[in-house]
């Protein structure tokens, strides 16, 4: 059985690779009556489209969504809506030693163990270029919950954290790396400038807040809001590390440290802190929502790196082509993306089941 699909009520299905000639997504179960162009998906794609600085790929796609079906006169009308994306910048000739050898650390020899045989341009489905449909998603999932405003920035990169006493919101959009902190986005040209020209990658950490998450969305133990947000975050490319609210950091805490202490407030309890991340027992208690994802470094490296053909021989590998020096920088609207297509689907479950 083959799994391309995410969500409950609010469901998307993303299809096609790296190298094809399109991808896309259909969304279903997207209430009607929304007001939807693309107009109002494509400031979200250009955030991640590649090609905008040189600190990411290289690769040229305008990114530019289509609207085939589910809406009509500018409004959903609650059938599926199928979203697609083109692709014009492939070089395939790019990856005719890939298809002889696995790059350690990519999912080439997996996906060989699993179906016999892979789409080695670019890594097919297993590249990154798929979370272009998925931040086209998000797009639509953002109609759906205007009360909620997600934002996301870079919280790391290589082992070099942000100044949280720096923290600025302007900055996010005003250097290429969506970095809160103009002093480590200084930082971050020099060091992923410096792995580029060393054929090498860095790792980044992403942070991402929803605010105005009504308290109440969520739920007990198999649709639980956190669960939901970590299987969303760790299907992202790359990902290997989630954490909600104060996360691994929480384990070193005692328990009334850990605790987020409440009193009486205008409009149910005041809390005065948010170790939790805004969730308790899956379920949203109305404070932001806090979100924490370890991107590793890109795998793509013009590093050899010893590996073995698909015949079993050894032998070394170097990814010619055109890589993100530093893939969690683009992954900032993606997990956004995530964080909207949870936060969408819960609204619609409360609301099924609690009105």
């Amino acid at each position: 059985m083959s799994f391309n699909s995410f969500g409950r009520v609010f469901r998307f299905t993303t299809w096609g690779e790296s190298h094809g000639p399109a991808l896309g997504a259909v969304v279903d179960g997207c209430p009607p009556g929304l007001a939807l162009s693309a107009a109002d998906i494509q400031p979200w794609l250009d955030r991640r489209r590649p090609g905008t600085s040189r600190y990411t790929t290289q690769r040229q796609e305008p990114d530019a969504v289509r609207i085939l079906s589910g809406v009509f006169e500018g409004r959903t009308t609650g059938t599926p809506i199928s979203l697609l994306i083109d692709n014009v910048d492939q070089r395939s000739k790019d990856y005719s030693e890939v298809a002889l050898a696995y790059r350690p650390g990519h999912a080439d020899y997996a996906y060989d163990a699993k179906y016999g045989f892979r789409d080695y341009r670019g890594g097919g489905r297993s590249s990154a270029r798929e979370t272009a449909a998925r931040v086209a998603a998000g797009a639509v999932a953002r109609l759906v919950i205007p009360e909620v405003t997600i934002t996301a920035w870079v919280a790391e990169v290589g082992g070099d954290p942000i100044d949280p006493a720096a923290f600025d919101e302007s900055q996010i959009d005003a250097n290429p790396f969506f970095c809160p902190d103009a002093a480590a986005a200084e930082r971050w040209a020099g060091a992923i400038d410096r792995a580029r020209k060393a054929g090498s990658s860095l790792g980044a950490i992403v942070e991402c807040r929803a605010t105005g998450v009504p308290a109440g969305w969520g739920a007990p133990l198999y649709a639980k809001l956190d669960s939901e947000l970590a299987a969303a975050a760790m299907s992202i490319n790359a990902v290997k590390g989630v954490e909600i609210g104060d996360g691994f950091a929480a384990a070193r805490l005692t328990g009334e440290q850990n605790a987020d202490p409440m009193r009486p407030g205008a409009d149910g309890p005041a809390f005065t802190a948010n170790h939790a991340g805004g969730i308790a027992g899956g379920i949203a208690t109305g404070q932001p929502v806090r979100l924490r994802v370890a991107f590793k470094p890109t795998s793509s490296i013009l590093t050899p790196v010893e590996t073995v053909t698909r015949d079993g021989a050894a032998t070394e590998i170097s990814t010619k082509g055109r890589h993100d020096p530093c893939v969690g920088i683009r992954g900032v609207p993606v997990v956004a993306a995530m964080m909207a297509l949870v936060l969408a689907d819960q609204k619609l479950l409360h609301r099924a089941q609690c009105g």
